[in-house]
This record gives C-alpha cells, sequence and structure tokens, in this order.
C-alpha cells in the first residue's frame, strides 16, 4: 500500500518499507508478507499430484461449493504478516470422508484468499481501508480465484491487461529515465484493466468463512 512521502508504522505487524526512490525523493510502503501462495498450488501439482497443470484449478474449484469445510493453511515455511509465526507448520481441517480432491484444491486456491485478508484486516486496523486491489502474476490468469477474492474481501479487484507488473515496472522506470516517459502520471495513464471483479457475497457469508480460517490458524 503506498503510503507517499510518509513512512507509517504498523501496529498490527505490517511492514514499513521503501516502495521506489526517484530523483532522491523516497515514496513509502505499507507491506504484508505472505510466506506461500502460489506456491501453494505448485505443491498441489508437484508434491501431492492432484494436478496435472495451475489451470485444472479453476474448473475444479467451479464445480466446489465456497463453503465445502475444509481449510488449508500453507504454512510450510511458517506463517508471515500478521502473524510472524517461524516455527508454524502446514495443516488440512475440516476432512471428512466426502473430501475429495476438488475440495482440497479449493481450499488451497481460498488459502492465497484468507492470507490476504489477514493482511487487510491489519490495514483496517491501522486505519486504512483499501477499497480496490489492484492483482498480478500468473495466479490471476483464475478468474474464480479473483472474484472469491473481491468476495471474501469485500472490495474491488482489478486485473491488468498486462499481468507481469514487475517485469513491465522496471521498463517503465528505464523509459523514465531515458527520457521515453516524462512523469509518473504518464506511466500511470498507460495502465490497463482487463476485468473488473466486485464482491457479490453477503457479509454474513463472508465473515463466516473467514471465521473458518481464523479458527483453522489458531489450531496449528
Amino acid at each position: 500500500l503506498n503510503t507517499g512521502d510518509k513512512a507509517l508504522r504498523s501496529e498490527h505487524r505490517l511492514l514499513t518499507t521503501v516502495a521506489y526512490r526517484l530523483n532522491g525523493k523516497t515514496t513509502y510502503a505499507l507491506e504484508g508478507s505472505i510466506f506461500i501462495a502460489g506456491a501453494a498450488i505448485q505443491w498441489l501439482r508437484d508434491g501431492l499430484q492432484l494436478i496435472n497443470n495451475a489451470c485444472d484449478t479453476e474448473p475444479l474449484a467451479q464445480g466446489t461449493p465456497v463453503d465445502h469445510g475444509v481449510y488449508l493453511v500453507p504454512a510450510f515455511t511458517g506463517l508471515g504478516a500478521p502473524y510472524w509465526d517461524p516455527d508454524a507448520r502446514g495443516a488440512i481441517f475440516g476432512l471428512t470422508r466426502d473430501t475429495g480432491i476438488k475440495e482440497i484444491v479449493t481450499a488451497g486456491l481460498q488459502s492465497v484468499c484468507y492470507q490476504t485478508k489477514d493482511l487487510q484486516k491489519a490495514m483496517e486496523q491501522d486505519g486504512i481501508r483499501p477499497t480496490t486491489l489492484r492483482v498480478d502474476g500468473g495466479m490471476v490468469a483464475n478468474s474464480w480465484v479473483l472474484q472469491f477474492l473481491a468476495d471474501i474481501l469485500g472490495a474491488t479487484v482489478d486485473r491488468p491487461s498486462l499481468v507481469e507488473t514487475t517485469a513491465l515496472g522496471v521498463a517503465y522506470l528505464a523509459g523514465l529515465r531515458a527520457g521515453v516517459y516524462q512523469s509518473l502520471d504518464d506511466l500511470s495513464d498507460l495502465w490497463r484493466c482487463d476485468r473488473r471483479f466486485e464482491p457479490v457475497m453477503s457479509k454474513e457469508h463472508r465473515d463466516r468463512l473467514y471465521e473458518g480460517w481464523i479458527n483453522a490458524v489458531q489450531k496449528l
């Protein structure tokens, strides 16, 4: 979360960091560090071999109710913000005789969204409520994930037309220094939205699902 020229100190275990520095001027940000996000899907594919490709997750999730009752906490290397528990280890809760591949895979996708919700709650407790989340990276090709993310956050999620934002940012900064672009405003004008996801889930349903996640984390 860009905080401009102010290095805000989080009271709820987020990180204060430098977003970027241009022409001697520093711009700061609040950052929430999640240790395992997309790597959880890699584990489902390579470790458990439940899927052949990451793209297989979307049709599986589409055929699974969001309240299937299974929670996968991917604390393979501990839990990041706001828990900062390096000794935590991963677990799957809520298994029954009816649990199958699609529920476990869906729980893996949802774990990314629940961890993002953790960071949103920490920001809210610091007095900041972002209303729009811009996403990037390989996982955002999964529209089911982004709709569930919008639902569990209760916020708008924007997917850009070009999802490799890190590489794009480096190219833009090089262009800025070379004089191809004149200002950060010029760069901002180049951003294009591919699809916007709006929350449709009720607050009661959202809170109930997230409460299940918190209960799972507390059992680690």
